[in-house]
């Protein structure tokens, strides 16, 4: 069962991943235990080191775990999930830029096996979600460092994901882009019913997405605790920055970060998942 007590549609047990061995061998992820209720929005933070992009890659069936299990809908992943998309913080190498913004979109549509009539029904849907529905026929290099990220939601939006893995997807836009992005994530979330696994370094961010936020420890990885964003479920960059408990539950966040940097897999706290 979830945090919510809800049957779990993304279930990890003793995740552990070692690379190397014998005397080489690094400990990457000590042990890693979580469940995700269906639509829900968790951010996943931690110190530098953590093991955040280690920890995805098993997630999304890419790297094979050291040990544990992951469960995707019943289902153990061992390969890459049919019901998950991954949206990357390089939307630069994750679009091709000799194909047009709809033939990007179309792509892993085609791959699925998507019958054509759907695929532009789909690609269509996608566009407007993200406010570039007048974009289709241009090409990537056309488009602002915010709008090709846009592009890269909308195909992860149009392959109708049950979950969405997001790894760092706006460290590289600026900060007005970013908080546009932010509040698209939030209202896609809200609209579409779609789970978000949401991974960031920015601390204000996590609170602000979130309805809960994971802290990792530093490596070997597990998870030291878990944050309850009981901020109201409509949000605004103003209003919603601006409210006392967003600046009490930043600064747990903070505290528990700064805890990680120094708590060891072997020195973690007693109940810690």
């Amino acid at each position: 069962m979830s945090e919510r007590g809800e049957e779990a549609l993304l279930s990890v047990s003793g995740l552990n991943k070692v690379y190397g061995s014998g005397a080489g061998a690094v400990e990457a992820i000590g042990s890693l235990d979580f469940e995700v209720a269906r639509g829900e929005l968790i951010c996943i933070v931690g110190p530098s080191g953590a093991g955040k992009t280690t920890f995805l890659r098993c997630i999304s069936g890419l790297l094979e775990p050291t040990a544990g299990d992951i469960v995707l809908e019943g289902a153990p992943v061992t390969g890459p999930p049919d019901g998950m998309a991954v949206v990357l913080q390089d939307y630069s190498r994750s679009l091709y830029p000799w194909l047009t913004v709809a033939d990007n979109i179309d792509l892993p549509l085609k791959a699925k096996g998507v019958a054509k009539a759907r695929r532009r029904e789909l690609i269509a849907e996608a566009l407007d979600a993200v406010g570039l529905s007048h974009a289709g026929k241009q090409y990537p290099w056309q488009l602002s460092g915010g709008m090709q990220q846009r592009v890269a939601i909308a195909r992860a939006v149009a392959y109708e994901p049950q979950i969405l893995v997001m790894d760092e997807p706006f460290a590289a836009v600026d900060a007005q882009t970013r908080a546009e992005l932010e509040d698209l994530v939030r209202h896609l979330w809200q609209t579409l019913g779609v789970t978000v696994l949401f991974v960031t370094h920015d601390i204000d961010e996590s609170v602000y997405l979130g309805e809960r936020v994971m802290v990792l420890s530093h490596a070997p990885t597990f998870v030291l605790e878990q944050v309850e964003i009981d901020l109201p479920d409509e949000r605004d960059q103003l209003g919603t920055r601006a409210l006392p408990r967003f600046a009490e539950l930043r600064a747990r966040v903070y505290e528990l970060i700064q805890t990680a940097k120094t708590t060891t897999y072997r020195d973690r706290p007693v109940g810690a998942v």
